[in-house]
C-alpha cells in the first residue's frame, strides 16, 4: 500500500506539469486577473438585482473558468468535468483538490448575467489597456477582414424564412414558447466563396465554389505589428462586411493604412478613411467585363501579402480553439465570440512575451 499514490505526491505533479510547459500556469503568472473584478462586479450589479441573485462564487474564478471554456471550447457540462478531472485545470483556477466546483448550471448562469449586462466588450477592453500598458501598443497599420462563425442549423419552411428575413416572428411560433424558445431567429445563412487561386489579370485559375453557410460573422481588425484584434464586432452571416468598417477602425493605431479585402470597397469607405487620416490599402476591383490591369493586379498581390496575417487570426480560432456557436441568438453568440477574441489575444500575449506559446 505504501507505492500507491497519494496526496502527499501532489506536488511532485504540479512539478511534473510546470516541466512539461503547462500555458495555464503562464497564463496566470502574465496575467493578473484582478484587473478584471471591478468590471466584472459592476456588470452583475447592472445584470441582477435581485436579492440572492449572484453566483456563489468569487467572480474572477467564475471569468477565467469562461477564459477556459474559450481556449479549449468546452460546454458547460465539459467544463465542470475538466475542471474535477484536470491538475492543470484546478492550479489555474486556484482550486485544492476539495475545494467545490462550480456546477454547468453555475457556469450558465454566470455566463446569461454576463450577456444581460453586455459585459464582455467592456472585458475585451479592459484587457486591451493592460496589453498597452506592457508596450504593445496599437502599431504600423490595422488588417479588417471577417469569418463566418458557424451555428446550430434551423430546419424552418420557407414561409417562417420568409417571416424571420422581415423581422418578424412566424405565425406559428408565437402560441408555442417552448418551439420559439429553441429557434434561432438571429442567425442568418449566406454564401461564401470557396478559395480559388487566381490568374496575374485577377480571373479565378478555376471554377469558383460557392459554399451555403449558416450563423454569424466574426469581424475584426488586428494591429499590424502584434497581431493582437484590437477591435471586434459580431453580426449575422449575411451581413454587409463592407459596412462595418467604420466601427472597426482603431483610432490609436500609430500608423495611418488600413488593409481590407475588396468587400470593404467603397466610395463612402474611401471617404470615411480619408476623413479619420487613414491612408486605403483596400484591394482593387476588377473592372466589369475587363481584366485586371497589370498595375493594380500587382498592388493587390502586394496587399495581399501583409492582410494575409489575419487569416492566421481566424485559423487560430478556428483550428486549436474550435470556434463555434452552440447558443441561440445573437446576444449570446456575440457573448462567446467576444470571449474567444479575448482569450485569442490572452494566448498571443503570451507568445509575444515568451515566443514559445502557439502563435
Amino acid at each position: 500500500m505504501s507505492d500507491q499514490p497519494g496526496f502527499f505526491d501532489l506536488d511532485e505533479r504540479y512539478a511534473a506539469l510546470s516541466a512539461a510547459g503547462d500555458p495555464l500556469l503562464r497564463l496566470g503568472e502574465l496575467v493578473d486577473f484582478e484587473l478584471f473584478r471591478r468590471p466584472l462586479i459592476r456588470a452583475l450589479r447592472r445584470s441582477d438585482r435581485r436579492k440572492g441573485g449572484r453566483p456563489p462564487f468569487d467572480p474572477v474564478l467564475m471569468f477565467k473558468i469562461l477564459v477556459l471554456q474559450a481556449l479549449y471550447n468546452l460546454s458547460d457540462d465539459q467544463t465542470e468535468f475538466q475542471i474535477r478531472d484536470r491538475l492543470s485545470f484546478m492550479r489555474f483556477l486556484g482550486l485544492g483538490l476539495h475545494a467545490r466546483v462550480p456546477d454547468a448550471k453555475t457556469i450558465w448562469l454566470f455566463r446569461e448575467l454576463l450577456v444581460r449586462a453586455k459585459a464582455i466588450e467592456g472585458l475585451f477592453d479592459r484587457f486591451d489597456e493592460h496589453l498597452r500598458g506592457h508596450g504593445y501598443l496599437a502599431m504600423s497599420g490595422q488588417i479588417v477582414d471577417a469569418t463566418i462563425v458557424a451555428a446550430p442549423k434551423q430546419r424552418n419552411s420557407d414561409p417562417e424564412k420568409d417571416a424571420l428575413k422581415a423581422g418578424e416572428v412566424p405565425e406559428d411560433w408565437k402560441d408555442k414558447p417552448s418551439k420559439l424558445a429553441q429557434k434561432d431567429r438571429d442567425a442568418r445563412w449566406t454564401m461564401k466563396r470557396g478559395r480559388v487561386k487566381r490568374l496575374e489579370d485577377g480571373r479565378p485559375k478555376g471554377p469558383e465554389i460557392m459554399i451555403p453557410a449558416f450563423g454569424y460573422k466574426n469581424h475584426v481588425s488586428t494591429d499590424r505589428r502584434h497581431g493582437l484584434i484590437r477591435k471586434w464586432r459580431v453580426t449575422d452571416a449575411a451581413a454587409n462586411d463592407g459596412r462595418q468598417l467604420a466601427a472597426l477602425i482603431d483610432p490609436e493605431n500609430t500608423a495611418s493604412p488600413v488593409w481590407a479585402d475588396t468587400a470593404y470597397r467603397s466610395k463612402r469607405n474611401e471617404k470615411m478613411l480619408a476623413r479619420q487620416g487613414k491612408r486605403s490599402q483596400i484591394h482593387f476591383r476588377k473592372p466589369r467585363g475587363k481584366p485586371m490591369p497589370v498595375t493594380l493586379a500587382k498592388a493587390n498581390a502586394s496587399r495581399s501579402a501583409v492582410r494575409s496575417a489575419v487569416e492566421h487570426v481566424f485559423a487560430h480560432q478556428k483550428g486549436l480553439m474550435a470556434l463555434s456557436v452552440r447558443t441561440i441568438g445573437i446576444a449570446r453568440a456575440e457573448a462567446k465570440i467576444g470571449m474567444v477574441n479575448l482569450a485569442y489575444n490572452m494566448r498571443r500575449f503570451l507568445w509575444l512575451e515568451g515566443r514559445d506559446a502557439p502563435a
